[in-house]
């Protein structure tokens, strides 16, 4: 299974003027917690880092440092995550017929949820890894007014890892180019293209490190994981 990583965002909710996966997190650069769940994962099986140029000496010395035995190639990114992730899928090898796609800013992913969406993948077009909403959800419109309250029973909150064939995702990138469709994640570009994208179950831990605050609980959590270990 190949895995794509867009990792070329900048950490500004994160008070950062730099890329925010090479923030550390217990002493290890956040893209490095990725990276080594993708070289424990049994399923992955090559690495594309798509970042901007100027972070990309610094992410070549953090693969170097792990010793990932899988392949590491670093791609540039584009302006926007949807553009990075478009220049990812021309990078890939001729052979990749599956893809996951997963935020570097999700550092928290673990190998078996990297595991589960690869063989998941073996039998749908399109999936997410996601959780369901434990929240009452409101619709509000602009001038802050309740519009609806949607029945949480179907809520999903989307995460990555999100897994794709790759000539069907290639496909509705061109589409979304030709259309101008500007999308916050993968799946949404088949589900414009009205194709199907089945859930997968993720975990709770998974979450995005965007604020300082989203980086403290990452600490926790991993900390706690370290713990269990010892």
């Amino acid at each position: 299974m190949h895995l794509l990583i867009p990792a070329a965002g900048m950490g500004r909710r994160m008070g950062s003027n730099r890329n925010k996966l090479l923030l550390t997190l217990l002493g290890q650069p956040l893209i490095a917690w990725t990276l080594q769940a993708a070289e424990a994962s049994a399923e992955i099986t090559w690495i594309g880092i798509i970042g901007q140029e100027s972070d990309e000496p610094e992410f070549q010395a953090i693969a170097g440092k792990l010793s990932i035995s899988k392949p590491v190639k670093l791609i540039r990114g584009g302006d926007t995550r949807q553009e990075s992730v478009y220049n990812g899928l021309q990078a890939l090898p001729d052979s990749a017929d599956r893809v996951l796609i997963h935020d570097g800013a999700r550092c928290l992913v673990t190998p078996d949820l990297l595991d589960r969406c690869a063989t998941a993948l073996g039998q749908c077009v399109g999936l997410i890894a996601g959780v369901p909403v434990k929240d009452t959800i409101k619709v509000v419109d602009d001038s802050g007014i309740v519009q609806d309250t949607p029945e949480r029973s179907r809520l999903w909150a989307a995460q990555t890892p999100q897994g794709f064939e790759v000539p069907v995702l290639k496909q509705c990138h061109e589409r979304g180019r030709q259309n101008g469709w500007q999308v916050t994640d993968d799946a949404a570009l088949l589900e414009k293209c009205s194709l199907p994208v089945r859930v997968v179950p993720g975990e709770e831990t998974n979450l995005k490190v965007t604020t300082p605050g989203d980086l403290a609980i990452a600490e926790l959590i991993l900390s706690q994981r370290c713990d269990l270990k010892q």
